[in-house]
């Protein structure tokens, strides 16, 4: 993961069908940078997508197409994520949780090194800006209660109840 700035003349974008509705792609510098929900809490405004542009977008699709086929349990995308030292630290502690898992927000403040920082924790999930890939709806209050999800709470449901071995709900029976 880089922390590189990202420019508007830099930035490509494409929409793509999903299980849970349309997804925004956004690459920065042909690097994938961004994966957004409609709805999406902290989804920035569309102008700073960058041109509309599918071709920096094939391993992606291909590998979501995988992931919401129940074919695929990890991503091996390149990433530029921008944001603080901080938040890139628990992005990357995100990639960590297997598939089908969860973590608490304290779990992974502790993995972090930095006990009784969970609610930093969940500020820094909360702007995870490539959802699905960086898996940050595998995060779960201390009760194991689904707090929080910037793509919505049932999405976040949907998600784990997929991930924990499909339902009627999930999303192969919408393909």
């Amino acid at each position: 993961m880089t922390a590189a700035p990202a420019t508007a003349a830099a930035r490509r974008h494409t929409v793509v069908d999903s299980p849970y509705g349309p997804l925004t792609l956004v690459a920065t510098d042909g690097v994938l940078s961004a994966l957004y929900m409609t709805d999406q809490r902290h989804r920035p405004p569309e102008e700073t997508f960058g041109v509309p542009d599918p071709e920096p977008f094939g391993e992606t699709i291909q590998q979501l197409t995988e992931y919401f086929a129940g074919h695929r349990t990890t991503f091996d995308l390149p990433l530029n994520l921008a944001g603080t030292p901080f938040q890139r630290s628990v992005w990357a502690e995100l990639l960590r949780i297997p598939y089908g898992e969860t973590r608490t927000y304290g779990e992974l403040a502790e993995e972090l090194g930095k006990p009784g920082a969970s609610r930093a924790v969940g500020l820094a999930n909360g702007k995870n800006p490539v959802g699905i890939i960086v898996p940050c709806h595998r995060v779960i209050g201390a009760s194991g209660s689904l707090t929080g999800y910037g793509g919505g709470l049932d999405r976040k449901q949907r998600l784990l109840a997929f991930e924990s071995g499909g339902s009627a709900d999930g999303p192969q029976a919408l393909f």
